[in-house]
């Protein structure tokens, strides 16, 4: 049997199992059941957060042979053609590879013709964005009076570059991120199912590199089962990702809050054989002054769970600085993480940009 990628296996089929988009997700429900359909959607949001899945999701409920529903039966042809992708009627088509406008227009021809076997003939355009502006212009004509057998949907990831003529004559959905949380979850569920080990701390890590992307988590995921042999570690997924271990970023901030320069040149030196990123070094940093700052400008609400054996730690340290030391410390760091591309290496930037930071906290 052909091995099937985690982020394919684990594609919602059906609106209920749609992750963090429950608005959206009622929206096109309520207005399947109430057979209130429009003739175009367009759905907005950064990548992997569902936008090609749903366009797909809205075909076969529009399409399925027990009629129009929310609830696709997954059983009748039409519903497994367009799982299989071989759905005559469901036509996919990237934008980022059919820019020029003699193909949009050939594609768009085609639009009078009847489906062949299904009840409506529907384009899903993924990235619309990438079209030209001629393109972008035969595309008009056709959404402003298609078709009563044609459905649109497009989908971007950069809902500026599409013009306000385009949106104005779709139903357009704006796709959330995805939160830590419900993207923890998830992998939390996919590895149970999958019979795998791991460690929830791990989890936690590849979910916030995610950056609210399902299939980028998934795809992390999938490098971390490879890397742990099925039982996925903290100390393996720190390798994968880059990134120092959280002792050595808790006293590298330690170090800085404290004004010792010497002990965190030292630690620097001693983690930089380790294969890190030093972009994330720099963001688990902040990760450790968000947490400080909080505790130190709330410490009765600051509620949320600190991480791992580092509250008392971090109690200590917000208890010995100042406010404006750690916003200080915080602000430099993060204008140096956008600047560290400009440094000769990234060892060099971070160690100027730590340098930076003790050097103003001592004014």
């Amino acid at each position: 049997m052909i091995y099937q990628i985690l982020a394919r296996k684990w594609r919602p089929q059906s609106f209920k199992e749609i992750i963090g988009q429950k608005n959206i997700v009622t929206a096109i429900s309520n207005s399947l059941s109430m057979k209130r359909i429009h003739h175009a959607w367009l759905l907005s949001g950064t990548r992997g957060t569902g936008k090609t899945t749903i366009g797909r999701l809205i075909a076969k409920s529009l399409n399925c042979k027990k009629g129009i529903t929310s609830n696709a039966c997954r059983k009748c042809t039409i519903c497994q053609e367009i799982e299989k992708g071989i759905c005559l009627d469901f036509i996919e088509i990237d934008a980022a590879s059919r820019t020029k406008v003699e193909e949009i227009r050939e594609i768009l021809d085609n639009i009078y013709y009847a489906p062949s076997k299904s009840r409506f003939k529907v384009y899903l355009i993924d990235e619309v964005h990438m079209l030209s502006r001629h393109s972008f212009n035969a595309l008009l004509k056709a959404l402003e009076e298609p078709p009563e057998h044609i459905k649109f949907v497009l989908a971007t990831t950069e809902i500026e570059k599409i013009p306000k003529t385009i949106i104005s004559r779709c139903l357009y959905l704006k796709l959330n991120i995805l939160s830590e949380e419900e993207i923890f979850n998830f992998l939390k569920y996919v590895l149970k199912k999958e019979k795998n080990n791991f460690d929830e701390e791990a989890l936690e890590l590849i979910a916030s590199y995610a950056y609210g992307s399902m299939r980028d988590a998934l795809n992390l995921l999938e490098h971390a089962i490879c890397l742990s042999k099925n039982n996925i570690t903290i100390k393996t997924t720190t390798v994968m990702l880059g990134i120092p271990s959280k002792k050595n970023a808790f006293l590298l901030t330690k170090h800085l809050l404290e004004k010792d320069s010497k002990k965190m040149m030292c630690l620097l030196n001693k983690i930089s054989n380790i294969g890190l990123d030093w972009q994330n070094l720099l963001i688990e940093m902040l990760r450790f002054l968000h947490h400080i700052a909080m505790l130190k400008n709330y410490p009765k609400i600051w509620n949320q769970i600190f991480i791992k054996n580092y509250e008392n730690k971090i109690k200590k340290i917000a208890e010995k600085n100042s406010r404006n030391d750690i916003q200080l410390c915080y602000k430099i760091l993060l204008n140096g993480r956008k600047n560290l591309f400009l440094s000769p290496n990234h060892k060099i930037g971070v160690e100027m940009i730590l340098l930076q930071a003790i050097t103003e906290i001592q004014k």
